[in-house]
């Protein structure tokens, strides 16, 4: 038997994918190279935006229509978009959807395999599951890097997020699995981890065990899993306390770049949007990282065109760009998502309008990130090697711990290897190294 995965979204998203792929893999199932030639097509779905929906939306049609004309198979519908709206898509596709199953469902998978091996169908509760189970492991096979997941769901109820009715309240895992977890990606030869979670640092653990204690035991076993980086994922800057910034500092396995989600400078649209903080105190948390770790780089999320937006805010978020200068941004408009508060907020903002402010916000940044990869240009760094250049395949692509990307004449076999080398160059947004030298065994 056969399985193939489609996923599309956050990096939860994919953690969980590989976590489902080895419960194929459990039952004896291997890979198929590609949806047509499967006996199980998965897709697991994003709802954060609009945008992600219809692309899914397409895919499903794509191989409900394949379904229909020439072959047999099961096709299931796993993720975000599966729990919120649930029994509708196997409506909408019928009868070639064979399953719907929301993130709390996932429990439900091995009947699902173990129906279509049998030729069979079985039926579950999308919502079966009141508290959310962790998989003990999400390690994607083969692979140098993996995702740990530590905690699942947020309470933050951002006015423009579906994530909390789609993931649910805020759920911990137990350190003890997740250092096991480290561990056995160890032992599997992983050279990086990311710690993920919609709120990573809301992490809490029977109100003893907080999110800087947890970096602390994941250092440990890293340490002791052969593991040299660990990054996270993602952080709000309400929850962002001195203890992380000292564990990080005091730990040199924390990758040297955080990612951090502004969204706005505005205090009024922050407000708006129920961030739980203000510019000024984001702009203090960038100080006090900066002045714990003075080489880290810094990326974030900014959203414009939120209901009521003014002209002023957008200066006041271009100004505080230029004050922080971030390394990259995710840059994106907003996109009303039905059942959040922000859908119903009046004073939308026009596209036109949306589309000329976020042009103003990417130029800003194309500028930032520019000048600050020049100014790396005769630096000596370690990098981690991710795999071949799609456009050279004499050269390898490679990451620096501040997150940096770097392209440098190399063989495939160094892939999941450390090396050092020294940036000659930028093209775009790449680094370039005339030459690398391996540090580490390969994989």
């Amino acid at each position: 038997m056969k399985y193939f995965f489609e996923t599309y979204g956050c990096q939860m998203n994919s953690a969980e994918s590989a976590a489902l792929a080895l419960a194929c893999r459990e039952r004896g199932w291997t890979e198929a190279q590609d949806g047509l030639n499967a006996d199980l097509v998965l897709i697991n779905t994003c709802s954060v935006r609009q945008t992600a929906e219809r692309r899914t939306l397409s895919r499903i049609a794509h191989y409900a229509g394949y379904k229909k004309r020439k072959h047999k198979f099961t096709l299931v519908i796993a993720g975000c978009m599966a729990q919120r709206l649930g029994e509708k898509l196997k409506k909408m596709y019928h009868p070639h959807v064979d399953y719907v199953m929301g993130t709390f469902a996932r429990s439900s998978f091995p009947l699902i395999l173990e129906a279509a091996e049998n030729g069979t169908k079985v039926d579950f509760d999308i919502n079966e599951n009141a508290v959310f189970s962790f998989s003990n492991l999400h390690h994607e096979e083969s692979m140098f890097r993996s995702f740990v997941p530590i905690m699942h769901g947020c309470n933050n109820f951002c006015s423009y997020c579906i994530v909390p009715y789609v993931r649910g309240r805020e759920v911990s895992r137990d350190p003890q699995n997740i250092a096991q977890e480290i561990r056995l990606v160890g032992e599997r030869g992983v050279r990086e981890i990311t710690l993920l979670g919609q709120n990573v640092n809301s992490y809490l653990w029977k109100e003893n065990i907080g999110f800087s204690a947890l970096l602390k035991i994941a250092a440990i076993e890293a340490e002791k899993a052969g593991i040299s980086w660990i990054r996270f994922l993602s952080a709000n800057p309400a929850n962002f306390s001195p203890d992380t910034i000292e564990v990080m500092a005091a730990n040199r396995v924390f990758c040297r770049h955080l990612h951090l989600p502004v969204q706005s400078a505005s205090d009024n649209v922050l407000k708006a949007m129920n961030r739980g903080y203000t510019a000024g105190h984001f702009l203090e948390l960038v100080r006090k990282i900066r002045s714990a770790m003075p080489e880290i780089t810094i990326s974030t999320d900014i959203m414009v065109g939120f209901p009521g937006e003014t002209e002023e805010d957008v200066r006041q978020t271009l100004n505080l760009m230029e004050e922080v200068k971030f390394l990259y941004s995710y840059m994106y408009h907003f996109n009303p998502r039905e059942g959040t508060k922000a859908f119903d907020l009046p004073d939308r903002i026009s596209e036109e309008i949306k589309l000329e402010r976020l042009s103003r916000v990417i130029a800003l940044q194309e500028k930032h990130t520019a000048e600050l990869l020049k100014k790396r240009i005769g630096s000596t760094e370690t990098v981690l090697v991710e795999g071949i250049s799609r456009k050279n395949a004499d050269e390898l692509i490679t990451r620096t711990e501040k997150d940096e990307m770097v392209a440098v004449p190399g063989p495939g076999s160094m892939i999941g290897s450390f090396g050092r080398l020294t940036f000659s160059s930028l093209k775009g947004n790449t680094l370039r190294s005339k030459e690398i030298k391996k540090i580490c065994p390969g994989v």
